[in-house]
């Protein structure tokens, strides 16, 4: 699996978790960043776009996490990991920078979904996203997700 996101995660609490649970993860989570883009809002989406897509092999199955894309409880987040895995493909996902993502992005993405109705800063979502793989993998092997039991 593949992370490639906009920006780079400077050292402090964020990194030391996305740390924690990238050492927990089976396969690995390698983490790419590429460089924020400069100019207009749309330059900048566009530059972004250009190096996010190019971190990204041509045959991989990109995963989008976008404000727009449908949500998903952690079971159903499992569930669909799976599916993404047995592709046999490279599972890449792509985290935009501060001004969104580019149209192309979008059209590339083999799968969007979403972390929440709320905003998230960038460098956050790096981390909710690793503890949820790490959280799915759970799930997929039968430990139970969380303590409590459900109602």
């Amino acid at each position: 699996m593949k992370l490639i996101a906009v920006g780079k995660l400077k050292a402090g609490p964020e990194q030391e978790l996305l740390a924690r649970y990238r050492a927990r993860l089976r396969p690995k989570l390698e983490v790419v960043e590429v460089p924020q883009g400069r100019g207009s809002p749309t330059e900048q989406k566009r530059r972004e776009a250009e190096a996010l897509l190019a971190a990204c092999p041509d045959n991989a199955f990109v995963i989008v996490l976008d404000e727009g894309g449908p949500l998903m409880d952690s079971p159903v987040f499992a569930a669909k990991l799976q599916q993404w895995q047995e592709t046999g493909r490279l599972v890449c996902f792509m985290i935009g920078g501060a001004e969104g993502l580019d149209a192309a992005i979008i059209q590339r993405a083999d799968a969007l979904f979403s972390l929440g109705k709320l905003t998230w800063p960038h460098m956050l979502v790096r981390v909710m996203l690793a503890e949820q793989l790490f959280r799915a993998q759970a799930i997929q092997t039968g430990h139970p997700y969380h303590k409590a039991g459900r109602p």
